[in-house]
């Protein structure tokens, strides 16, 4: 986000803010925006933990992407700091490692595939709609900050309560079916 923030004023705690500017010297503006919303999206994914597997899966070729970058530009120090981030990513897709199997096989999982609790389409749409207001705070900070701002801070805690709205589904589901 602090890339892409009017000014850099968004809490910023790794990576170089100028990032986007930096990379524009040699006609890489626009990638280097793209990756800035690649790490929205999949930090929006990862932080709200809807979609962690889809998120884990995309943060392996961002940080790849990272990577190179960062070894072209003969940065000391993001190397580790990207290493570290590759571990723990590789550790969060060890515990959905049975998921990979029906890929590698093709389609065939031998009945090992773990059981997740089902989500619902409004609890998707709710997500969606909070990782929009992520996404439409970094225009609204060249307009007004602290709009910007509370639309990021809007957008996470929406995308976190659609967990909450899988389970009031869930709930009203149960008891209709009682009924």
């Amino acid at each position: 986000m602090v890339k892409l923030y009017a000014g850099h004023q968004f809490i910023g705690w790794i990576g170089p803010p100028w990032l986007v500017e930096r990379l524009a010297e040699f006609d890489l503006g626009l990638y280097a925006s793209f990756i800035a919303v690649c790490q929205i999206t999949i930090g929006f994914m990862l932080l709200t933990t809807r979609y962690k597997l889809l998120g884990g899966i995309m943060m392996i070729p961002m940080i790849l992407n990272i990577l190179m970058v960062t070894i072209s530009q003969h940065w000391r120090g993001t190397p580790y700091v990207l290493a570290a981030f590759l571990a723990m990513d590789l550790y969060l897709l060890w515990q959905y490692r049975d998921f990979f199997w029906p890929l590698l096989e093709e389609g065939e999982n031998g009945g090992k595939l773990r059981h997740r609790k089902p989500k619902s389409l409004q609890g998707h749409l709710t997500w969606l709609a909070g990782l929009g207001l992520q996404l439409l705070s970094v225009p609204a900070s060249f307009l007004n900050l602290p709009l910007a701002f509370s639309l990021a801070g809007a957008g996470v805690i929406i995308g976190v309560l659609s967990f909450r709205i899988d389970l009031i589904l869930r709930g009203k589901t149960a008891r209709q079916s009682l009924n």
